[in-house]
């Protein structure tokens, strides 16, 4: 589908459309990199920075900065903002933050997020923005259970994606013609529709398929204590999507909106679904296995963690749970003793991944530790 709004000063009325890709607003030059030279600095007298770093250098890059909170002021993470009537998109970070481009003195903000009332709003550019989402009335818990039931009983299908069946196209009314072009893709709309000269959003349906996704659990207990259901999708690159908000829809009862990342994403299309309360999940410090040593001019903190995952539901669920090793920037910061059981550790970034299924009506417990050695005269968080 496409959102569609004008203001032209006519009114359109059955008109036949053509829909492009491409952004006439955006510019096309190449970029060209200038000689890098290496000069001193001078070192300037330190000052005082109020609030976020990432929001104060917003304020000198003509763009639009803030955060994004729900009623009990924690951040709402992988929030999506767009800027209305551009494909000008922005994800917020697990604390909530984001950052946008903008080139207007003053833009229309959409701020969504799924489990939570979409808002709509003017912001000036060079502003720093604090957005409030309320939690939406949709009980994601009661629905999850029936979409999740539809998949194939056959759980080794998550495993391999290569026994799911491509898209087919759906017996529908819609007719479309695609043009593609070296650098966008044109979609000639056979069925003339109607847009008011009334700055409202009209939507116009450009084609509709059908494709089978993947569903898996994901949780990052350290950023919170929530589970999210997802579903991947395999060959969505022949679908010709853009960047924008999803509608999603579980056996006809609508969830919300997320949003589709098409411009981050591989061989995978990742949709997040919202959280459901079916499964629980719980990061605990281990303290009878934590302790801290003195020796020499150096102190040695040790931390033990349990993560107990929970499955409350009538199926056997798959979950991906994410959490992470220190990395030490200083010499005389050590961190040793890592263990990590059943995890697969990326050496670059020290994440931890486990790749779980969970049968119903039982717990998984997840353990991991690590030491660190530094000067007992420092402090660090080691947590």
């Amino acid at each position: 589908k496409a959102n569609v709004f004008q203001s032209s000063g006519e009114d359109w009325k059955d008109v036949k459309m053509f829909l492009s890709t491409g952004n006439p607003n955006e510019k096309g030059d190449k970029p060209l990199i200038d000689p890098w030279y290496l000069r001193y600095q001078s070192y300037l007298q330190p000052v005082q920075i109020i609030g976020d770093l990432k929001q104060q250098m917003g304020l000198m890059s003509g763009a639009i900065s803030g955060r994004i909170i729900d009623d009990k002021g924690n951040p709402v993470a992988d929030s999506s903002i767009v800027l209305k009537g551009t494909a000008t998109v922005a994800t917020s970070d697990a604390n909530g933050n984001f950052r946008l481009n903008v080139a207007n003195p003053a833009n229309t903000l959409v701020i969504s997020s799924v489990g939570y009332e979409t808002r709509e709003f003017v912001a000036n550019k060079n502003n720093v923005v604090n957005v409030l989402l309320q939690p939406s009335t949709q009980n994601l818990s009661e629905v999850v259970v029936i979409g999740y039931s539809a998949r194939s009983s056959d759980q080794n299908d998550y495993y391999e994606p290569e026994k799911f069946v491509k898209r087919k196209k759906e017996l529908s009314a819609i007719e479309t013609s695609i043009a593609y072009q070296p650098t966008t893709v044109i979609y000639e709309i056979k069925d003339p529709y109607t847009v008011l000269n009334d700055g409202k959003t009209y939507t116009v349906d450009i084609d509709a398929f059908e494709i089978n996704a993947l569903y898996e659990y994901y949780a990052a207990p350290k950023l919170e204590p929530d589970v999210y259901l997802t579903a991947k999708i395999i060959d969505w690159q022949e679908l010709n999507l853009q960047p924008g908000e999803a509608n999603l829809f579980f056996e006809g009862t609508y969830l919300g909106q997320s949003f589709l990342d098409v411009n981050n994403a591989g061989d995978t299309l990742n949709l997040s679904l919202g959280k459901d309360k079916g499964v629980s999940i719980k990061r605990t410090l281990q303290k009878e296995f934590s302790t801290k040593k003195f020796l020499g001019s150096n102190k040695t903190d040790s931390r033990q963690y349990e993560i107990a995952v929970r499955n409350n539901k009538q199926q056997p669920i798959n979950i991906i749970i994410e959490d992470q090793l220190p990395i030490s920037t200083q010499k005389d910061i050590e961190v040793q003793e890592k263990k990590y059981d059943g995890a697969k550790l990326n050496e670059d970034t020290q994440k931890l991944t486990w790749t779980l299924n969970v049968e119903p009506k039982k717990e998984t417990k997840l353990y991991f530790k690590y030491e660190i050695k530094y000067p007992k005269d420092k402090m660090i968080n080691i947590d």
